[in-house]
Order: C-alpha cells, then structure tokens, then sequence
C-alpha cells in the first residue's frame, strides 16, 4: 500500500513539472508589433508644400552712371524715399571740367559762325552789285555752313556734357524703401556700382522652385496658400503669377512666382515662407507610390522595405527590394517593388528579421 501510495505521488509531480514546463515554453515565445502604413499614390488629390522666399515684386538696384567720390550720402536702411528725391551725389570734378571746356568751345564756335555769317552777307551784296565773283560768294557760303555746323556740334556737346553732371547726382526712380544701402560718404565709386537697393514694389512676391513631378500640374491664377516661420497663427492667401518652362541649372527645379492677394505689413522681404499647393484631381499631375522614409532600409543589395503579409493571428514581414526615387515631404517616391494596397512596416527596420512573425499595431 506504501509503494502504491509513492508511485502515484511521484506520478503527479512529474505530471505537474511536465506542465509547467510546458506553460513557461508558451509564455516565452513573443510576438512583436509593428506599425504599419498601407501603400499609396502620390499625385493626383494632393496637397503639396514647397519653401520659398519673399521679396517685393520690383527691387531696383541704385547706381551712379559715371565715377567719383561720394560727397554727399542721404541713404539709411529703413528710410522711405519720394520718385526723384535726391539720394547722394559725386565730386564730379572731371565732369565739370569737361562741361567749362564744352562751354568754351561753344563760344567759340558760335564767334566763328557769326563771323563767317557777316563774311558771307558782304561777299552777297558785292555779287549781287557784280563787283565779286560767284566762286567768292560760294565759298563764303561753304565757309558759313561749316561754322553753323561746328556751332551746333558744340551746342550737342554741351548739352551731352550737362547729362554727366547729372549723372553724378542719385535720385529715386520710384517711391519706396532702402533695404540695403553698400555704400558710404567719400567712397570712391565706378558706373554701375550698386550703391542701395530700394524696394519700390507694392505687392509681396514668393519666389520657390518646384520640381518636375508636380510642374504640369502649377498654372497661372492657380490659389495657394502661403504662412511664414516668423508668423506664426497666421495664413495667406496668394495666386501663382509666373512659372518658368525651363528648368534652372542651378537648382535642378522650375522656378514658379507667388503673389500674396491679402498682403500685410508684417510680411518683410526676404522672409522664408511654405506655399501650399491644392492639386485636387489634376490629371496633369503624375502619380506615383510614396512610403514614409522611415519604412525605407538600406543593405549591402540596395534599397528594401518590410512587407507585411497575412492576416489575423498569422502575420508575418518579409524583406522586399525597392527602387526609390525623390525624397518628397511625404517620403520616398517608389519607381518599383511595391504596388498601392500593400500593407508595409514604418517602424524598428533595424530589428526585424525576414519572415518574422509580427503583430499589427
């Protein structure tokens, strides 16, 4: 009866050890979550953001048309300035001089016609009384038109020479405000060198380049929207103006201008702005798959994403190469591998292995 009662005992324990054996093996295996995105196409009913930068929409370049010394400077950042205001003017002493020297020629070439006038008013009367003879009356008159000539040649002169003098005076083309001034009084400046630059525009302009994926789609009159960094809280209206057909070198994007149709003092050129773009359902515009750039690894064999496969309690991730194209807002455009539909993984690339099993969060 006693061994009977031992062996059933030690039947139990192992029957017990057995199973929590086998409890604490289930209780081991995990089963990781993952997030997820469904694949899909970008383009079409999209909204797209771009940065640009804000300027008004004319800014003149201010600059003396000849050379000297700067001896008068009334230019400040800041300073709003009148059409034809005088901003600084130059030494123009070679310009004055040039001027007296016209003026003397002139005098002299006005004596020399009048002289030459006379001579040929005598030499009429004596041919006219026969006591002269014709080739003496044509060569007073020879003589006389080319002091008369020389006369008005002068006059020119003078006149061309009183232009350089005014070109050493810097006046405002436009009504406006100086919003860089490079230069100062008693500096020594040649033609063409910018001196201030004057914002005479009235409207604020965005400029911002776009690349080639959505350019069909950007018309002109197209509405935006438009907010600044330095603006927080606040939303612009504006309309696109310009856009370019060609691409710049520079840049790798089609330049495109925005003109803000609700303008505001608190918006100041150079300001770096984000315009929206709402493409709707523009067929103009190419659709393309995008995925997070988090959901894009990288290895030895290139590009790969994890694609998420079945469904319920039996879900697995397996490796799948792709082929990327431009990094957008949204993520990486995707030129093959995946198709819209499916269901990839967007986060702990780094910790997944090929064929694992997962669950999804």
């Amino acid at each position: 009866m006693k061994y009977t009662a031992k062996l059933f005992t030690l039947l139990f324990s192992t029957l017990l050890l057995s199973s929590c054996g086998e409890e604490k093996k289930e209780a081991v295996k995990l089963v990781r979550p993952v997030k997820y995105q469904t694949v899909g196409y970008f383009g079409g009913d999209k909204v797209r953001s771009f940065s640009g930068t804000s300027r008004t929409d004319k800014i003149i370049k201010l600059s003396f048309r000849s050379s000297g010394i700067i001896t008068n400077f009334n230019i400040k950042i800041g300073q709003k300035v009148r059409k034809g205001q005088q901003l600084a003017a130059l030494d123009n002493v070679q310009a004055r001089l040039n001027y007296q020297s016209a003026v003397s020629s002139l005098n002299s070439a006005e004596s020399a016609m009048n002289t030459a006038k006379l001579s040929l008013d005598r030499t009429r009367k004596l041919f006219e009384k026969g006591t002269t003879a014709l080739s003496n009356y044509e060569a007073a008159k020879n003589q006389y038109t080319s002091a008369k000539n020389s006369f008005n040649s002068a006059k020119q002169s003078v006149a061309l020479q009183q232009e350089q003098i005014r070109f050493g005076y810097l006046v405002a083309p436009e009504n406006g405000v100086i919003s860089s001034v490079a230069a100062e009084v008693d500096e020594n400046v040649t033609p063409g060198q910018t001196i201030a630059t004057l914002n005479a525009g009235t409207d604020m302009e965005i400029f911002l380049g776009l690349p080639e994926s959505v350019i069909n789609g950007v018309k002109q009159h197209m509405p935006v929207e438009v907010s600044f960094a330095s603006l927080p809280n606040k939303t612009f209206k504006g309309k696109v103006t310009e856009v370019s057909p060609a691409v710049d070198a520079n840049t790798a994007t089609y330049p495109v201008r925005v003109v803000l149709t609700n303008p505001s003092n608190d918006v100041k050129s150079g300001m770096a702005a984000n315009v929206v773009f709402h493409f709707g359902e523009s067929k103009n515009v190419k659709q393309e798959l995008v995925v997070p750039a988090n959901a894009v690894g990288e290895d030895s064999n290139g590009n790969f994403v994890f694609l998420i496969n079945g469904e319920g309690d039996n879900v697995k991730v397996n490796k799948q190469k792709v082929t990327i194209g431009e990094l957008t807002p949204e993520g990486f455009l995707i030129t093959s591998g995946l198709q819209s539909g499916q269901k990839i993984a967007t986060a702990g690339l780094q910790t997944l292995l090929d064929g694992q099993e997962v669950k999804l969060q």
